[in-house]
């Protein structure tokens, strides 16, 4: 992927694009937001990460901007500022996700690649298959090997949450936010109790498991 990184803090911004280029993407920076949007202007990116405060372009205005132009580049916003009413303001600028930092590194490649996906694609989709495993969201079905699965209306979400991200590491704060939106810690054993739930029901009876914990980083459905 081709990515924009507009983040004034040098020695941040270095290693992000250190470990996005690692990972296998091209990567351009801009120093601030007025570099930010000169560079948005003259390329053609992928996904923009773009951090909230910066000198003389804050990144909300960045977005405001790029969006009045019509640029419609999936943004992913990074900031210190986690409050509810600080991504909501961000979202509403135009941005299409929100990372508090500090954040996972394995949790930004999945949340970029997530939004490139979803550009990609360009609709909605309504049938979902990860291996052997299908869910259709118009029906509300899931099936494994032909097999049905009931699942209860919060194990629905969650799992349709898992194929979006298939192959990758959810973490807890992902299924926080995105399944119970969370929009913090709440300190109860509710997303385990639930992974538990849904694993017994997905990989009972089969020889393979699919839905697997990944120590120290959340979960991870696999094929």
């Amino acid at each position: 992927m081709r990515i924009l990184i507009v983040e004034d803090d040098l020695e941040a911004a270095e290693a992000m694009a250190r470990g996005l280029t690692e990972a296998g993407h091209a990567c351009t920076r801009g120093a601030d937001g007025e570099e930010g949007l000169l560079a948005a202007r003259d390329g053609e990116f992928d996904v923009m990460i773009v951090d909230r405060m910066m000198p003389k372009m804050n990144g909300v205005q960045l977005v405001e901007t790029l969006r009045r132009e019509g640029d419609r580049t999936p943004v992913l916003f990074l900031s210190a500022l986690g409050e509810v009413g600080d991504r909501v303001d961000g979202l509403q600028a135009g941005a299409d996700d929100y990372l508090v930092k500090p954040y996972a590194f394995a949790e930004l490649i999945a949340r970029i690649e997530a939004l490139a996906r979803r550009r990609e694609t360009g609709s909605v989709q309504t049938l979902l298959k990860v291996g052997e495993l299908e869910m259709d969201l118009i029906a509300r079905t899931v099936h494994r090997s032909g097999k049905d699965i009931d699942l209860q209306p919060r194990e629905f979400q969650l799992l349709e949450f898992m194929m979006r991200h298939a192959g990758q590491s959810v973490t807890r704060t992902m299924l926080l936010e995105k399944v119970w939106h969370y929009h913090f810690d709440p300190q109860t054993n509710v997303i385990d109790v639930h992974i538990s739930r849904l694993r017994s029901k997905i990989d009972k009876g089969f020889d393979r498991p699919m839905l697997q914990t990944v120590r120290g980083a959340g979960y991870r459905l696999d094929a």
